[in-house]
């Protein structure tokens, strides 16, 4: 069954069909060329308002009062969940289409929560009278801190970003590198061996170096975006947008120079299997691996992976747990005070 009512068609690129349930002709194209695709109003202004209305107490600060704001950048624990299905019905429909239908993704990874990536600025960058080149940004990634990474990783099958505030150019939006697909791909394809995420950078997981940056493997993120990318994107949208990218999309935190908070989240999705290159049918190919394989300029491409998958631990775990006990404990004391307000007006 197809999500939303809607009914699957086929649509002729580069003369195979593509199964689609919602992803119109265009969007495939800009998939295909760029890595991205964005979902205008997956879900309503008014949930992404009541899904943050806490968000001020749970950081500690006034968002009335700038002096408040200590940290640039929060990624923030999460306190609840919703299936994306019912949340974002519209996204929903469009991750299917880019994974290959709802079969190949694992049911416990369809959901979204709470963990708010919050950018509030700086008072430097509010005064800055310059914008920092996209090439020297400070936190050039891709995601997935918990796993070692293979060209066929199922833990990270896209970059998805929902959106809960309004976002404009120079508000801190999510700076993107579309050729870094490529750049990726190719690193992978090479490294059947897995690579470890390294902060900004990965490391060859069989290394023995004593310093990640002798192994002749070892990537930097950062270096290579100086070196090798010339073209960036500025991701702007609206409460309610969700962009959907492919999960070696090259990105980093955008300087906010507005100060107006920026929210939003970037939950992972999971599939059951890794992804597939090498299929005998050419239209059993998602979209996801399709752009893989254009990135890698073959057809089809047979990949293994020489050393066991794996998960590892982040240090940001425990910086979460920490975060989301005080979080707690703030909200418990803001609902005790509501309380008190409530009997204090009914006496």
């Amino acid at each position: 069954m197809w999500p939303c009512g809607s009914h699957p068609y086929y649509y002729p690129h580069h003369g195979e069909k593509i199964r689609m349930s919602y992803t119109i002709a265009e969007q495939v194209d800009h998939f295909m060329e760029l890595g991205y695709v964005v979902i205008k109003n997956a879900f309503p202004r008014e949930d992404a308002e009541e899904w943050t209305k806490d968000v001020w107490h749970r950081l500690g600060m006034d968002p009335n009062n700038k002096s408040t704001w200590t940290q640039e950048r929060t990624n923030m624990p999460a306190h609840r969940r919703e299936k994306v299905s019912v949340l974002a019905p519209k996204a929903w429909a469009a991750i299917q289409d880019l994974l290959g239908g709802k079969e190949r993704i694992k049911e416990d990874s369809a959901t979204w929560g709470d963990s708010f990536i919050v950018n509030v600025g700086t008072n430097q960058l509010e005064n800055a009278t310059t914008t920092i080149d996209p090439r020297d940004l400070d936190n050039w990634h891709v995601d997935g801190d918990f796993f070692v990474h293979y060209l066929d990783s199922p833990e990270q099958a896209l970059l998805v970003i929902p959106i809960y505030t309004d976002i404009k150019p120079r508000g801190g939006g999510t700076m993107i590198c579309p050729q870094g697909i490529d750049l990726l791909a190719n690193y992978l394809a090479k490294h059947p061996e897995g690579v470890l995420p390294t902060g900004l950078s990965f490391t060859p997981s069989t290394s023995k170096y004593e310093k990640n940056e002798d192994h002749p493997g070892y990537w930097s993120h950062l270096k290579e975006v100086k070196r090798q990318c010339t073209n960036f994107i500025e991701m702007t949208g609206e409460p309610g947008d969700v962009v959907l990218m492919h999960p070696l999309m090259l990105h980093s935190a955008a300087k906010n120079y507005l100060r107006i908070p920026r929210i939003i989240t970037n939950p992972p999705v999971f599939l059951k299997e890794p992804f597939n290159f090498d299929r005998e049918n050419p239209e059993e190919y998602s979209l996801v691996e399709r752009k893989t394989l254009k990135a890698l300029g073959v057809e089809r491409f047979p990949f293994k992976p020489t050393t066991e998958r794996r998960f590892i631990t982040p240090a940001r775990v425990l910086r979460q747990q920490k975060m989301l006990e005080e979080e707690k404990k703030r909200l418990e004391a803001l609902r005790a005070a509501q309380a008190n307000a409530d009997v204090a007006v009914s006496a």
